[in-house]
């Protein structure tokens, strides 16, 4: 199992980086800052093993590294924060691409999504089986057409019309995601077992509350001042009725803005996206004037429970202030400043 992690999860990313953004000479000097997660939810150290452990913190800090330098010599934040999703969705460890859990039909669907903060433009893929890395989709869809959001077979064809890489599905499987799937399903009976008559199906929402959530993601701020964030998830194991969560939909779960900040979030997607949370910790920031530190925890610490939901985010401001709150027992995060000062954290409390 130790070979597993290395072997998949330390890989190279020269060559899938975009354009340098060297059009705002007046602020090429600004302090760069990239802030990343790996997912929220019940993550504790008692049941962690202390090689897995070292897996994600080094995995992680890889990532760091590589959107580092991509920063530092004056690559554009959505260079940045793309090589970083596409390194934690090439690694098994982490709920995106090659790690991404199965449906309950027992099929990977990954959803992922970018933005640039400095036009506003986004683009995001949903329910895709077939594309290596979702968030390279998403930035094309972004730069090569005139949409948003393609989903399904729809999204894989455009994908591969731009040179976007198409795998076989299989490439997904991972014993321990459809090791999973089986718990769940089991789980989900016992459940419906014990279902009284006329008592809300457990599908309808209950069952995610207990559930990891896997998404990964990136937010950055270049040499040039300009913002951007992305988000790739497989979604939640067990999913029906081609589910879609909030990190694809601008606005939930991924959003950019140079005026205020950029946004990844991870947690109960139905929640994030009835509350809007990404805009909202923006649109807090723009009209009621919040820091991020406000902003953010207003929305995760109140607003998303309130409601019922948990999870977090990671957020990365115009001054390159950042935030990582979050409401459950642990999140996958790290950053790394200006002057290559980094942490990587696991668990609440650290």
């Amino acid at each position: 199992m130790k070979r597993f992690f290395i072997a998949f999860c330390f890989i190279p990313i020269a060559g899938i980086f975009g354009q340098d953004n060297h059009d705002n000479p007046v602020s090429a000097k600004h302090p760069v800052m990239l802030v990343i997660h790996g997912g929220a939810g019940t993550i504790l150290k008692s049941q962690m093993s202390p090689e897995k452990e070292k897996a994600y913190r080094d995995t992680l800090t890889i990532a760091l590294q590589k959107g580092y330098a991509v920063l530092k010599s004056g690559g554009s934040a959505l260079d940045a924060v793309e090589a970083v999703v596409r390194i934690m969705e090439d690694c098994p460890l982490f709920n995106a691409g090659r790690g991404s859990v199965f449906t309950n039909e027992g099929k990977n669907e990954m959803d992922a999504a970018i933005m640039d903060g400095k036009t506003l433009s986004a683009g995001s893929v949903a329910s895709v089986t077939t594309i290596k890395n979702p968030v390279s989709a998403a930035r094309v869809v972004m730069e090569k057409s005139n949409h948003v959001m393609l989903v399904g077979r729809g999204a894989e064809q455009f994908a591969k019309s731009q040179g976007i890489e198409i795998v076989d599905p299989s490439y997904f499987y991972t014993q321990d995601r459809w090791k999973a799937l089986q718990r769940a399903k089991k789980e989900d009976s016992i459940k419906a077992e014990k279902q009284k008559p006329g008592q809300k199906s457990a599908y309808a929402g209950d069952q995610y509350v207990d559930r990891k959530f896997g998404t990964v993601g990136a937010v950055a701020i270049d040499r040039y001042g300009n913002l951007a964030a992305a988000t790739s998830t497989g979604g939640i194991t067990n999913k029906r009725f081609g589910r879609v969560g909030d990190a694809p939909i601008i606005g939930a779960g991924t959003y950019a803005n140079n005026a205020t900040c950029a946004i990844s979030c991870t947690g109960y997607g139905e929640f994030f996206i009835r509350l809007v949370v990404a805009k909202s910790v923006s649109d807090l920031m723009e009209y009621k004037h919040y820091s991020l530190q406000q902003a953010t925890d207003e929305m995760i610490q109140n607003k998303v429970p309130q409601l019922g939901g948990s999870g977090g985010l990671i957020a990365v401001d115009k001054d390159g202030n950042f935030a990582m709150p979050f409401d459950t027992e642990g999140m996958y995060r790290g950053y790394i400043k200006d002057d290559g000062t980094s942490e990587v954290k696991i668990y609440k409390g650290e």
